[in-house]
């Protein structure tokens, strides 16, 4: 799933490669005071170095997805490793937080068909983005903003990265993507949009599918 076809004006923010012990919280701060939930996509390093905010993303009602345990691209691996990889990053992120992963992201987006029906036969649903804020790339809060602002459309999961930067998954400079997190959420709520999480974006296309059924 990269989009929802959903009529009301929602979107879904998403996170990838925490957590960071700098960056992620400040993030938390932007989503408590605006009083919005996120998915994030965490690495399973991270969580084991960082269980902490591991921990507070989890307890703050944030859903929680798995982004393998070290973001290495799949495209190379068989499928036992592929597997067990994602299992020792869903375990990591159940003994942190207590949480049972269901949303899975590739790094880089890059899966194989076979890749695919792997993961899918795990119980995992795969999430994509349909709209991507360049924070990666060190866009400047003011560009992300327009471009966003321009494209967005109902249904839109957004990705911004709560870690790294243009080379690395850790560290990194996140101010500019803080902030845009920030005005973003200003923006959109003046012009009537919610945001939800991707479970809930799932829920919504289950409730249509069922709706659709009755007729």
């Amino acid at each position: 799933m990269y989009h929802e076809r959903v009529k009301e004006k929602v979107v879904a923010l998403t996170f990838d490669d925490g957590p960071s012990p700098l960056w992620t919280p400040r993030i938390l701060d932007v989503l408590k005071d605006a009083g919005v939930k996120a998915t994030f996509f965490m690495l399973g390093e991270h969580v084991k170095k960082y269980p902490d905010v591991a921990r507070r993303v989890a307890r703050e009602g944030h859903t929680i997805g798995n982004h393998t345990y070290d973001h290495h691209v799949l495209l190379y691996y068989h499928p036992q490793e592929l597997e067990s990889e994602i299992r020792r990053t869903e375990d990591i992120i159940k003994e942190v937080t207590g949480v049972r992963t269901q949303y899975f992201r590739p790094p880089k987006a890059w899966m194989t068909p076979s890749e695919k029906r792997l993961v899918r036969s795990m119980g995992y649903e795969i999430i994509l983005w349909s709209l991507n804020s360049k924070d990666w790339v060190t866009f400047d809060d003011k560009y992300m903003i327009k471009y966003l602002m321009h494209h967005v459309r109902p249904g839109d999961i957004i990705l911004f990265h709560d870690s790294g930067g243009v080379f690395s998954i850790e560290g990194g400079d996140r101010d500019e993507t803080v902030l845009a997190v920030m005005r973003l959420i200003e923006r959109l709520k003046e012009k009537g949009w919610r945001f939800v999480t991707v479970d809930e974006l799932v829920k919504m296309r289950l409730n249509d599918a069922q709706n659709s059924g009755k007729h």
